[in-house]
């Protein structure tokens, strides 16, 4: 019989597609999402597959969370608040969603009489701060430290080494390196992850947690600043305006298609003996920012909305991170796979049909009152 799969957040956009992926191959599910008004301001999406049992409910609420296991076999725990900016002034909700949260779940899994056989996380490459770099005068590698405001006005947009302020080339970042993060949301993240395998451990369920990389594809809301980036600088196209970046442009990200994501995770529930593990999930290419508003403006034929570069430094944000995604190969099998041009033209065709509301300007202001850029 096919096992039961519980899916925490499994309306929102990344639980929405393994839910897909997982009833087409005959998997009951049941979803459990509290609906939050930021994401989902007119209820259950449209998108939401019809096969899914659902319930409307809160991670944080411990007999929700008991009712949402009874008779599941494997969970996949998506809930959480998303956005490393708004996190640093949203701090105990971010704390209480994304850690509360998953302690609950964690404790509920511990009652039960029937141990589940995998409990999958989805964590996030934030934790790690800045990436690993090369010191260029010798060779050696070094992790500078996240980037102030006044590092930033003495040395320029680039992380300088430590110790001799010499220039540094990036490398691509592996799970061994040390987890540097110090914004709110990559700290909640990190803890997340460290309370799943922690008591996976004691209580004997094996944990399997995915750092993700920046992931993008539809259903990503376009209505919520604070979602990812590829997400805000449509919105702006959309609506006849630029996207705005932040620094020079040229600090990059690893950007990882949301498709991909569903295939590692699908990986992780049917592996048939993976004890507790944690993997990165990117697509190993460092991408610059400006490149991808330019990329997104073209695919959306406003090619004369070039994106305006701002100059701008947002406290916590770090320069350069991509994936090192060589431990997902070897254990999971996964390699991604999607191509960066029909991604785009994919998420394009899928905002034709969905709400958009560029409230970046609202967004950016709430950090400005706070101080929080510079």
């Amino acid at each position: 019989m096919p096992e039961r799969i519980l899916i925490t957040g499994g309306a929102g956009f990344i639980g929405s597609f393994l839910a897909d992926h997982l009833v087409a191959r005959g998997n009951p599910v049941r979803v459990l999402d509290n609906l939050d008004s930021q994401v989902h301001p007119d209820g259950w999406p449209t998108w939401l597959n019809t096969g899914v049992e659902r319930i409307r409910g809160d991670v944080r609420d411990k007999a929700v969370v008991a009712r949402a296991l009874d008779g599941i076999d494997v969970v996949v725990h998506c809930a959480a608040a998303v956005g490393v900016a708004q996190s640093l002034y949203r701090v105990q909700h971010y704390i209480d969603t994304n850690v509360g949260g998953t302690a609950v779940v964690l404790e509920a899994i511990a009652e039960r009489t029937t141990r589940i056989r995998r409990l999958v996380v989805p964590t996030s490459m934030t934790a790690y701060g800045e990436g690993v770099y090369r010191r260029r005068a010798d060779g050696a590698t070094v992790r500078p430290a996240i980037r102030s405001a006044e590092d930033v006005e003495r040395y320029g947009w680039e992380p300088v080494d430590a110790e001799t302020h010499g220039a540094l080339d990036v490398l691509p970042t592996a799970e061994a390196a040390e987890l540097r993060a110090r914004n709110v949301y990559a700290l909640s993240k990190r803890y997340q992850e460290e309370l799943a395998t922690s008591l996976g451990a004691v209580y004997g369920f094996p944990v399997v947690c995915l750092r993700l990389f920046n992931v993008y594809g539809p259903r990503q809301a376009l209505t919520n600043p604070y979602t990812g980036v590829l997400a805000i600088f449509l919105s702006r196209l959309l609506e006849g305006r630029r996207p705005l970046v932040y620094e020079d442009g040229n600090q990059t990200r690893d950007f990882v298609s949301v498709h991909d994501v569903v295939r590692a995770m699908a990986l992780a529930i049917d592996h048939p003996s993976l004890d507790s593990v944690v993997a990165n999930i990117g697509s190993g290419l460092p991408r610059r920012i400006r490149d991808v508003a330019g990329d997104l403006a073209e695919a959306v034929g406003r090619t004369d909305l070039a994106p305006e570069v701002s100059g701008r430094f947002r406290a916590g944000d770090v320069r350069h991170c991509y994936a090192d995604a060589g431990r997902a190969e070897k254990l999971l099998g996964f390699r991604p796979g999607a191509d960066w041009r029909t991604s785009l033209e994919e998420i394009i065709a899928w905002s034709r049909s969905a709400p958009v509301g560029d409230q970046f300007a609202q967004a950016e202001d709430e950090l400005r009152a706070r101080g929080l850029v510079r």
